[in-house]
């Protein structure tokens, strides 16, 4: 906080009424001091707005300490909910310091944590074209623009034949006479003008984004087509004729479709479209003019599928580990990943993940050939209605290729009109990723031709569901269909309701009623799976620990976990002869993590987890019985504190903590959030010999060549989008770091070998640069178009962990290029790497 107290200047013309200015300003001033001494920050802000509103002369001299007073007064009032004040505050700053980027920035953190992401888009939107060069508001609106506009409007606003595809199935249709037409889901904007280019006499478009609205705002402007297209910043599901549109349409346009087709709600939307907004549709038969019908363009779709063996599905949402550095997790506890647990709660959870699967690490095996899951028709209102109520429906396929059953991969087709239609088929090149449904809950996961993978399939909350995948083995068939008499058919699978239904479930094992079922993110599931971290991490926690009690090295509860008996007596026996003060070790990794009950297995320890979901602390609990801990050595540390920001102080009044573990990476593959900060508080927490960990982290990268990259990142141009000016709108939400990349898969040609780009020391601070300049020679001839870039991440001088590693939990990153560089073999690349708190940024000096 800045000390110096400016002192008021006279005016030019003097006079009594100056002088009582000039008095009742430097008092202010002085009472300002004195509360923002006291901590009075709110009497202190008081204070300062009357001494600019008297003299905005001053406003250079007190702009410093007039921020640091606001800052600290929001803090306050965010605390105590006070969010109407706090606005207000920063109304009133900014209406005396309009042009002060540090505000905008303050304000836009501000309200992005109250959740109005778009406004706080904008603030940090501001601060950037006030400073460009501003760090912190340049990281906050990278985050921000992924929230506001999604990575894939870039790709497929790239993807030339679904633009095709579309433009000529509008075409076509608009030429046959589907003259008025609505946008639902309108985007950028895109299938409006291709209706208004193809001769549509009336076009509206609906955008429930609040960013996505604006930016078709001006997209439409920029094509002239402003007074032809109408746009509606609403859902459609609130479209009222003539309140909003004078009458119904002809021809309806959409396409909001997920992986999963149905999971953005293109069966409600359609269905009110079919009742309030679009003409009936024309019956089989009848002839006629076509502005008096009804038409959805996409006209159908079918959903296929293929159960897949993949290694690296099944280990972010199955646990493929009985036992994890010496820790052995019991049979009561259940870990299952969102995507896999159905279970009635307010929210609906996707039950399936994405992937691209032609580039999923170690690729798929397919184990059965695609079949059909499910046909679509979008201009039968009543099929559509039905398909939320109809009951679910059993199919199967037979096993063609041995292996493991991981998941079942789904695509589809759309089918736009008769003529034109698009695959999500990952043997296209499309814009499109998977859904992937991963199987759980099967005793035996080994299929066999002769097999047949078996599910029920239905259409209910908005989503595909594909429930009760099992295996039905050649024996259970026999068994099954012997029962059938009646129906000779019967013994061939393929989509037969009757035996499929009967044959569910004969390989699932149901649940234990006394489980404890664990739901982890995908990435959390993947780090229990990760062997090396949990074994580094136990190895270098021992030689901490070892060093703080050279006299009596510690031995690991390993033998002491061996015979249960034994541990608990002598955990009386210390208590009555007065144990040793134990080792304090925190763990504040984020989300779930086994480390703190690793760290107890280690001799006189007391283990904190800062994990905060009821859930993960029942299951730390049974997993700290089975392995034979007394239930009270384990601690949850938010519940000893007030507020999860203070979580970083002292176990005891008169106690350090021996070891602390940080989490300094993201799973998506940036540097996590205030790292820095955590770490130089930590530092002073820790006993002498005790250690944070990891204690420094070293980030490589290497340049390549990557037009998958460049197509994700930004629209090329307007051949992309057939002519459209949509690129220079969207492409300001271009965001230069492309996160959760796997570098194993990722379509590149490597340009360089990789070089250490940077050295974040959590132990040693002095050892850190916030600029460097690496020099990086180039070893093939190419366009350098971007950066990727991992961490190993080092426990000690010996042991790290690397993130691009197979096992790894965590993805990896890449700056992307504005503009591609042409660099020569044998040539040197200077990159220039600044780290700002939690931001890196990368750029190629020529």
């Amino acid at each position: 906080m800045p000390h110096s107290r400016p002192r008021p200047r006279r005016g030019a013309g003097g006079g009594a009424g100056t002088a009582g200015r000039d008095e009742l300003v430097a008092r202010s001033l002085q009472s300002a001091e004195h509360c923002l001494g006291a901590q009075d920050f709110g009497t202190a802000y008081a204070h300062y707005l009357l001494v600019l509103s008297l003299a905005p002369e001053l406003k250079d001299d007190v702009k410093e300490t007039f921020q640091y007073t606001l800052f600290r007064w929001a803090e306050e009032l965010d605390a105590l909910s006070r969010i109407q004040d706090l606005l207000g505050c920063y109304e009133q700053a900014l209406k005396l310091f309009p042009d002060d980027e540090v505000i905008c920035n303050s304000m836009g953190e501000h309200l992005f944590r109250m959740g109005f992401r778009d406004e706080a888009a904008g603030y940090f939107h501001k601060a950037l074209k006030l400073n460009p060069d501003f760090n912190d508001a340049k990281e906050n609106f990278y985050r921000v623009a992924n929230w506001l506009v999604e990575r894939w409007h870039f790709i497929m606003l790239n993807d030339t034949k679904r633009n095709m595809a579309y433009n000529a199935a509008i075409q076509k249709a608009v030429c046959s006479g589907f003259k008025s037409v609505l946008d639902i889901g309108a985007g950028t904007g895109i299938l409006s003008m291709f209706a208004k280019k193809a001769g549509a006499h009336s076009v509206y478009a609906c955008e429930l984004s609040k960013t996505m609205y604006e930016l078709a705002c001006d997209v439409v402007a920029a094509n002239k087509m402003e007074a032809g297209v109408k746009l509606l910043h609403m859902k459609s599901l609130d479209v009222e004729i003539p309140k909003h549109i004078p009458e119904r349409v002809s021809l309806v346009v959409t396409e909001t479709v997920d992986a999963g087709l149905f999971g953005e709600g293109i069966v409600e939307s359609l269905i009110h479209a079919w009742e309030h907004l679009l003409l009936q549709p024309k019956t089989i038969g009848k002839n006629g003019n076509c502005e008096k019908y009804g038409k959805v363009i996409p006209a159908s779709a079918v959903l296929f599928g293929m159960a897949v063996e993949c290694a690296e599905i099944r280990r972010h949402h199955r646990l493929s580990i009985k036992d994890i550095a010496g820790i052995h997790l019991p049979t009561n506890v259940k870990f299952q990943s969102p995507a896999c647990f159905s279970v009635d709660t307010e929210e609906t959870v996707e039950p399936y993940t994405t992937e691209k699967m032609s580039r999923v690490p170690g690729g798929y095996l397919a184990l059965t050939e695609c079949f059909e899951i499910m046909r679509v028709d979008f201009n039968n209102p009543e099929e559509l209605k039905s398909l939320a109520t109809k009951r679910p429906d059993q199919i199967g396929a037979p096993v063609v290729k041995e292996g493991i059953l991981d998941a079942v991969m789904v695509w589809f087709e759309l089918q736009l009109d008769d003529e034109h239609s698009l695959s999500t088929s990952p043997s296209e090149e499309t814009c499109w990723e998977q859904a992937v449904y991963p199987v759980q809950d099967l005793a035996d996961y080994w299929v066999k031709p002769g097999d047949h993978v078996t599910m029920e399939v239905s259409c209910q909350d908005c989503y595909l569901r594909i429930q009760k995948i099992s295996i039905l083995g050649l024996e259970h068939e026999m068994e099954v269909t012997s029962s059938f008499t009646k129906n000779k058919d019967l013994l061939s699978l393929g989509h037969e309701a009757e035996l499929c239904s009967a044959l569910a479930n004969l390989q699932t094992s149901q649940p234990d009623a006394a489980e404890q079922t664990c739901v982890l993110e995908s990435t959390e599931i993947a780090l229990l799976n990760n062997i090396p971290y949990h074994e580094g991490f136990k190895t270098a926690m021992r030689k901490v620990l070892s060093s703080l009690a050279p006299e009596k090295l510690c031995q690991a509860m390993d033998t002491h976990c061996q015979d249960g008996e034994t541990s608990s007596e002598t955990g009386q026996n210390d208590a009555v002869h007065g144990a040793p003060e134990p080792f304090y070790v925190l763990d504040v990794s984020e989300g779930f993590s086994i480390l703190p009950v690793l760290a107890g297995t280690l001799g006189q320890v007391k283990p904190y987890s800062s994990v905060e979901k009821d859930q993960h602390r029942v299951a730390l609990d049974l997993i700290s019985e089975a392995n034979h801990f007394p239930k009270e050595t384990l601690e949850f540390w938010l519940r000893h504190v007030d507020d999860e920001s203070t979580v970083l102080q002292r176990p005891k009044s008169d106690k350090l903590w021996s070891i602390i573990i940080l989490d300094v990476i993201e799973p998506s593959g940036l540097i996590q959030q205030e790292i820095m900060e955590k770490a130089a508080i930590s530092r002073c927490l820790l006993q002498s010999g005790g250690k944070i960990f990891p204690q420094y982290v070293l980030m490589f990268g290497l340049l390549v060549e990557s037009q998958a990259l460049v197509e994700e990142n930004a629209v090329q141009g307007t051949e992309r989008t057939l002519g459209l000016n949509i690129a220079p709108f969207i492409n300001q939400f271009q965001v230069p770091i492309r996160v959760f990349l796997d570098l194993s898969s990722l379509p590149c040609i490597p340009l360089s070998k990789p070089v250490e780009l940077l050295r974040l020391d959590l132990m040693t601070p002095y050892l850190n640069t916030s600029n460097r300049e690496v020099k990086v020679r180039i070893c093939r001839s190419g366009r350098v178009t971007a950066i990727p870039f991992w961490y190993h991440m080092h426990l000690d001088e010996e042991i790290r962990l690397d993130t691009s590693g197979a096992a790894s939990h965590w993805k990896q990153a890449a700056v992307v290029l504005e503009k591609p560089i042409q660099a020569q073999e044998g040539e040197e690349l200077v990159l220039h790497v600044q780290h700002h708190k939690s931001n890196v940024s990368i750029t190629v000096k020529q």
